[in-house]
């Protein structure tokens, strides 16, 4: 009898071990993300269509260093020619969450503008909707920025700095999926890198002059572009994720 209760004593032991390593808590790491463009529902005007041609989609990649602190998103270029490199945003973005702060390298018109704001808070929704990316289980989270716009995200707690790609956060988790209601625009987590972070690997380079917050930024671009259906275009396409 004794020796069946020792039994059971060391078995309920290695369950709880067991299902402790198997739930590991990250908290620093690189996140590998694609994107998928379907250029088809970006562009839904005729015209552009037309000026597309054949081409209907595009899948770039992007890397998210994170610790529990700062974290910066930023594209991975390649060498590959790409004919439709307009038609994509490729932003960097650093945010520093013990400082509220955030860096910005937009690229506008094959020119670097720098940003320099505080983090955005955005006001989510949870849902009790669940689904898998890759082998972290994840909880999918809606934001509405207006009345015609939805963001769906999903985000794991095994993953414990509230991270994200575009600068997207405020979850109980980083964000391993996040897309835009019509799925135009979808980025998903393909690797989850458990790595320790370097302190160079956060930096940018701030130039000493023509640094913006968004909202000069906009009034800016809003009076550079004045009132052309082009150039709203244009507008709505570089602050989209800002």
């Amino acid at each position: 009898m004794q020796k069946d209760f020792s039994k059971g004593i060391l078995w309920l032991l290695l369950l709880i071990l067991g299902g402790g390593a198997q739930a590991q808590i990250i908290t620093e790491g690189r996140i590998l993300f694609e994107r998928k463009t379907n250029l088809e529902k970006k562009f839904n005007d005729e015209r552009m269509r037309r000026f597309m041609g054949n081409e209907k989609n595009k899948t770039e990649e992007f890397e998210l260093i994170f610790n529990d602190t700062i974290s910066i998103f930023k594209p991975i270029l390649s060498d590959a020619p790409d004919n439709f490199s307009w038609a994509t945003t490729r932003n960097t973005m650093r945010q520093n969450f013990n400082t509220n702060e955030k860096v910005i390298v937009l690229e506008l018109a094959g020119q670097k503008v720098f940003v320099k704001d505080t983090n955005t808070l955005r006001a989510w929704k949870i849902t009790d909707s669940k689904r898998n990316i890759g082998k972290y289980n994840c909880r999918k989270a809606i934001y509405e920025p207006n009345d015609s716009t939805r963001i769906y995200a999903w985000y794991s707690v095994d993953i414990v700095p509230s991270v994200g790609p575009e600068g997207y956060f405020g979850l109980p988790g980083a964000i391993l999926g996040l897309a835009t209601e019509d799925g135009s625009i979808v980025y998903f987590a393909k690797d989850v890198q458990i790595v320790a972070t370097k302190k160079e690997e956060f930096n940018i380079d701030l130039p000493k002059k023509d640094v913006y917050t968004l909202s000069t930024l906009r009034e800016l671009m809003e009076k550079q572009l004045g009132g052309q259906s082009w150039g709203k275009r244009i507008l709505e396409d570089a602050f989209q994720w800002l």
